[in-house]
């Protein structure tokens, strides 16, 4: 850790932002242009409690347009909740964002005459034990509806579950774009770090499932949220609810399978004790029933005429779009045009509330089942458009197009001998991929696809994949061949 009393909060919000894992404009010119106090917790009551506060960072991009400014996602609004000790930290120098002057600080026990603030150590809380206890302790409060009044943080409760308050704090290590803390084995709280004015679905439909008594969700146990004084809405701070410890990511045990599946040399998908095609069916039911508690609780539409011709230009768009940076998708455009044509065509599309984002990784398999995890939607989308209903097969889609990766992956880590094993993986991949399909498709419909539901799946699975080619292109050039194979399959159909 350096000396940098020489740098405004503002520089060092800027360079921490740079550098944070869940930070969304890597790699764009920004700065950071405000920041706001949302409000500070009072922690435990403990001496040692360092002054924690809730910093709301706007951050502005220069990356564009002359006169644009402040338009078409150039700001961003970012929450980094801050540790403040006068004294430096070591154990926190990892989490380190700056030495500056806090308004709030309370006064040095040897100053009694000094004014509430102070020169202090700047840390990241999410990385601070004894930090995180001030949340704990702020959601126990509200369990007897105790607002505090003085502070403009509001902690919300749900009835039914006695929180562990003695519980310690531990920071998740692999998130991208939140912050995850567990406490003990009681409850894991999500930081929501981009934030935006409004209702954050992620809290919304954990708060319908769990009042519903949905099994596929974990239990919401309560969240945070502060009014906005800029924008006079609601901002979702972050979201408290059942820590899911014994539970097995989908994709790590889909990955599993597969591997299994490639050490039999003689077996079929169906064959191997690895066989996933039961999980999936039972993923397949988990899902259909959440939609279904899903549609009872939010509103359920039909789109009819431009509506709908609105939802095939959309998938057009993308293709358009898709198109100036993958060319290897010219072949297969007049294809995937025709399928997006099929959706135009259609007299009528039902939406409602929907996950948005639905893959094998937003899955947990525990001992009572299936968990649907992380229903913010499309991380890149504006937090309006993901609260616009949907039609089911876009889930539905994502994961079938999460079953075609799975296999597809593990033949790339595995090294292969000759072309012979190379040839064969290939083959067993689809065959994979294509039983698992198979066995969550079925599952969820229960029947036979109508004509329509079919022409809206195949519409939605080949625009999913367009967008994975783009992503390919850009992050991961040799696996641009997975959602290539599965647009060339589309087109045969």
């Amino acid at each position: 850790m350096t000396d940098n009393s020489e740098h405004t909060p503002a520089e060092r919000l800027t360079e921490h932002l740079a550098h944070a894992r869940w930070f969304g404009g890597k790699g764009r010119p920004f700065h950071v242009s405000a920041v706001r106090r949302a409000g500070d917790l009072r922690g435990t009551g403990a001496d040692d409690d360092p002054f924690v506060a809730i910093e709301l960072v706007e951050v502005t991009y220069t990356d564009v347009a002359e006169g644009t400014e402040g338009t078409d996602g150039s700001t961003e609004l970012y929450q980094v909740p801050v540790a403040c000790y006068r004294d430096r930290q070591e154990r926190l120098d990892h989490a380190f964002v700056g030495w500056w002057e806090v308004p709030g600080l309370p006064r040095a026990a040897d100053d009694p005459d000094g004014t509430d603030h102070g020169w202090a150590h700047v840390y990241d809380a999410a990385h601070d034990r004894v930090a995180m206890r001030a949340w704990l302790a702020a959601f126990e409060r509200a369990r007897d509806n105790a607002v505090d009044a003085s502070s403009s943080l509001v902690f919300h409760r749900l009835p039914g579950h006695e929180l562990d308050v003695t519980a310690k704090g531990s920071l998740f290590s692999g998130e991208q774009s939140n912050s995850s803390v567990m406490f003990g084995e009681d409850a894991l709280m999500k930081i929501f770090r981009k934030v935006t004015p409004g209702v954050n679905p992620d809290v919304q439909v954990h708060d319908v499932l769990t009042r519903a008594g949905s099994d596929h969700v974990a239990a919401l146990y309560g969240w945070l949220d502060v009014v906005d004084e800029t924008s006079d809405a609601v901002i979702q701070l972050a979201m408290l609810q059942q820590f899911l410890r014994t539970a097995s990511d989908g994709w790590d045990l889909a990955q599993a399978s597969v591997r299994n599946l490639f050490a039999e040399a003689d077996l079929h998908a169906d064959e191997v004790g690895g066989d996933f095609a039961g999980e999936s069916a039972r993923l397949g039911v988990a899902l259909a029933e959440t939609h279904a508690v899903l549609a009872e609780h939010f509103p359920v539409e039909l789109l009819r005429g431009d509506d709908v011709r609105a939802l095939a230009d959309s998938m057009h768009r993308r293709l358009d779009a898709a198109l100036e940076v993958v060319a290897d998708l010219a072949p297969y455009a007049d294809g995937l045009r025709a399928r997006f044509d099929r959706v135009a065509e259609l007299d009528e599309v039902p939406v409602q509330r929907v996950h948005g984002d639905l893959h094998l990784g937003q899955t947990l398999r525990t001992t009572r089942g299936w968990k649907i995890v992380d229903f913010e939607g499309e991380p890149a989308k504006p937090l309006h458009e993901r609260l616009v209903p949907d039609t089911v097969w876009r889930d539905v889609a994502g994961m079938l197009r999460s079953f075609d990766y799975a296999p597809r992956v593990v033949a790339r880590t595995l090294e292969a001998p000759d072309e012979a094993i190379a040839e064969q993986r290939g083959y067993r991949a689809e065959e994979w991929a294509a039983h698992n399909r198979r066995a969550f498709l079925s599952a969820y419909a229960g029947r036979d696809l109508t004509p329509e539901e079919d022409a809206l799946l195949t519409a939605y699975v080949a625009d999913k994949a367009v967008y994975e080619t783009v992503y390919e292109t850009r992050n991961r050039p040799g696996w641009v061949g997975i959602p290539l194979a599965a647009i060339a399959r589309i087109g045969a159909r």
